[in-house]
């Protein structure tokens, strides 16, 4: 417990932190980070780290004031954090983890506050903290534990060992600005307790971009799932293995459409669907889909298995081990070993002269064929799926014994090939980039809009000023140019109660043809004015956009002349 000096807007008489302020990053200068986080660099804030801080409520400077909080000793667990991280899991955890966790040992853990001046969330179990509320971090981690029995309670299991028991391996998949969390506070507040078990492995990713700028789902930044799938049907495998092949697993890494193309039509289609479309092809040309039994194996056959049977390990590691893309690249390797042993064998030369040499060859392309359909699976499950109905493979695992080379017998009636990655044509990559590009635009105007000059309040009136003021919907129903005025309109106006003149400075803004049939909102009770020789009576409500054009403020739907705006 302690008090402290803690960033406050006096304006919304309310104590600002996380994401109630917004100001310049310390670590690397970026002019968004908020209250507990820079999201460019990943660093975790105090509020009063901030430069330049200002409230996301009013837009105000926020101003010093004292305040008590309850922190969590983090310093005490400085020695038992670095040896758990640093030295226990110096060899199995990712670079990136291990580089951001030392960062923070080395300038040393402090007390960090777990409580905040809020009038939401949850509220804090001591004397003493009336008004005060848990700091999301120190309660959403304890949500895990909540969320499991929960979940036990409503299956009829014991929640416990899943959190308890040594034997359990608990990992968290999360991104790099979580890194802190789930690496220093949770396991700090984990060891307090006792009697819980270890993260095994943090194995944290950076950020994926898109087309070189931040995702962002309130911006429209994004891929849309639903939306990909009507675009792209049947290409659920593409995108998958698009963004494993990009996924930023040791640092920031982009998604782009292009690329996205490049991967399904030179590696999708090109390598693997051009293997298993050869192999089955030929094994229907040939045998009539029937496997056929191999002859005597040679060195060239003997070797080509040998290299197969060592990728159901060599994948299997790289997964176990948090290493998504490499694993996906090693499977990719053995669609390129089947193309290779095809090419160098040239089975469709060999039939003419060697009849029974091809039945080996053909037998060994099938195994290569049937092993790949087995360890596509955790990348290209669609795809996996596919190839076992073609290639009639009953139990798709990973416990067959793949030195036995039998995945698909002799004897074995196998499907007809059929297109597994269709080629993605350049019209259907432009028009997800023409998308992204217009919702680069509106973006921008949205932007242009919030920097739009604001004047300032003006003084209060009383309730009775305002109600004398008599707000009407209207219509422009004639419209001229005033003579020898370069700004001014001479408007015809329906106002319901009658049809009055009303001059109005919109001439540079509107012709006289654009604004017949509108319906506007007019004061209808101002006094008149005569400019230039012309009696206005009324004046009607505008405003001004993004670039300084006026624009009618009117109801959105069409209204009944003369109804009275409340």
């Amino acid at each position: 417990e302690e008090v402290t000096e803690q960033l406050y807007d006096a304006k919304a008489n309310q104590f600002l932190a996380d994401r109630f302020v917004i100001g310049t990053c310390p670590k690397c200068g970026h002019d968004e980070a908020y209250g507990d986080q820079c999201e460019k660099c990943g660093s975790t804030l105090n509020a009063t780290d901030l430069i330049n801080p200002k409230s996301t409520i009013t837009g105000e400077i926020p101003v010093l004031k004292s305040t008590k909080h309850w922190f969590l000793p983090l310093d005490r667990y400085q020695d038992f954090l670095t040896k758990w991280i640093l030295g226990d899991h110096a060899k199995d955890w990712k670079t990136n983890v291990l580089g951001q966790v030392k960062s923070w040992l080395d300038d040393g853990l402090k007390p960090r506050a777990v409580t905040r001046d809020l009038d939401w969330g949850i509220d804090v179990p001591v004397n003493g903290a009336d008004g005060k509320k848990l700091y999301v971090w120190f309660d959403a981690p304890i949500g895990y534990i909540s969320a499991t029995k929960e979940w036990a309670a409503r299956v009829g299991k014991n929640w416990e060992p899943y959190w308890k028991d040594s034997e359990t391996k608990l990992v968290h998949f999360i991104g790099k600005d979580n890194i802190v969390f789930h690496c220093i506070i949770f396991p700090a507040m984990l060891k307090a307790e006792g009697s819980y078990i270890l993260p095994d492995n943090v194995p944290a990713n950076e950020f994926l971009n898109l087309e070189g700028n931040k995702l962002s789902t309130s911006k429209n930044w994004a891929v849309w799932l639903h939306e990909y799938l009507i675009d792209f049907p049947d290409k659920q495998d593409s995108l998958r293995y698009a963004l494993t092949s990009n996924a930023p697993e040791t640092k920031d890494n982009d998604f782009t459409w292009k690329d996205f193309q490049a991967r399904n039509n030179n590696e999708l289609a090109a390598i693997f669907g051009n293997f298993i479309n050869r192999v089955v092809v030929l094994a229907h040309k040939y045998y009539d889909g029937i496997v056929p039994a191999p002859n005597e194996f040679n060195d060239i056959d003997l070797n080509a298995l040998a290299e197969l049977k060592a990728y159901p390990a060599v994948i299997s590691s790289s997964i176990e081990r948090y290493r998504f893309r490499e694993a996906q690249g090693e499977m990719m390797n053995v669609a390129r070993l089947g193309n290779k042993y095809l090419a160098e064998q040239e089975p469709w030369k060999m039939v003419k002269t060697d009849p029974e040499r091809v039945k080996t060859q053909m037998y060994v392309a099938l195994q290569i064929a049937s092993t790949l359909t087995i360890l596509c699976e955790p990348f290209l499950p669609f795809t996996a799926k596919k190839l076992c109905s073609v290639l009639n493979i009953e139990s798709n695992n990973w416990n067959l014994d793949f030195s036995e080379w039998n995945l698909v017998q002799p004897g074995q009636k196998i499907g007809a090939s059929e297109i597994l990655f269709a080629q993605i044509e350049d019209i259907e990559i432009e028009k997800q980039i023409e998308k992204l590009e217009a919702t680069k635009t509106a973006n921008k105007q949205d932007q242009e809009l919030l920097q739009v000059a604001i004047t300032s309040q003006k003084d209060v009136i009383q309730f009775d000023d305002f109600a004398k003021m008599d707000f009407r919907i209207g219509t422009i129903l004639e419209a001229e140019k005033m003579p020898k005025a370069n700004k001014l309109l001479i408007l015809k106006v329906d106002t319901g109660i009658d049809v009055r003149t009303i001059v109005s400075g919109i001439a540079e803004h509107f012709t006289v043809d654009e604004v017949i049939g509108k319906q506007v909102t007019v004061l209808v009770n101002l006094a008149p004015r005569v400019l230039r020789g012309v009696e206005s009576q009324g004046m009607i409500l505008m405003a001004n956009d993004a670039a300084g054009k006026l624009v009618f403020v009117n109801a959105n739907d069409k209204v009944v002349n003369g109804q009275v705006i409340n």
